[in-house]
């Protein structure tokens, strides 16, 4: 009998300490210290190799996405478009057009009010017509956090 309640008092001592850590990760969780969006790098990334996002920022003060774009794709692309998520409106070059290794600021007005802190995370649309008069669309990703 003995035994039995030696083994049931170390089983409910150690029973007892799991607990308390579970609750105090759960806790560290809740509070958002174990939030790793914390610590992800800001991406802004294409699907298909070509075209470069150089720079980007979202801010909440003029809720604006600014993308600088920079096109490799060796040829000059027309009547660009690009939308950002579905609240942001589309942005066309200030000339329509992107000549080959060219870099053009393209600045995306946002419907909703940006919260400053906050995960941007969202998809890109670039829509574009090539030198053979052919429309193309080109997709990607932006992730950051809304300065």
């Amino acid at each position: 009998m003995k035994k039995a309640q030696a083994a049931m008092e170390f089983l409910m001592t150690y029973g007892w300490a799991i607990l308390v850590v579970l609750l105090a990760i759960a806790a560290l969780a809740y509070f958002g210290v174990l939030n790793p969006g914390k610590y992800l790098p800001s991406s802004c990334t294409f699907n298909q190799p070509g075209l470069s996002c150089v720079e980007f920022k979202v801010d909440s003060t003029t809720n604006n996405v600014t993308l600088v774009i920079q096109n490799g794709m060796g040829q000059n692309l027309k009547s660009l478009n690009i939308s950002i998520g579905g609240d942001c409106d589309g942005s066309t070059a200030g000339d329509g057009a992107l000549t080959d290794t060219e870099k053009e600021v393209f600045n995306i007005n946002c419907g909703n009010p940006l919260t400053l802190d906050s995960k941007f995370k969202e998809d890109i649309i670039i829509q574009y017509i090539s030198e053979n008069d052919i429309s193309r669309t080109i997709r990607g990703t932006i992730s950051t956090r809304v300065e």
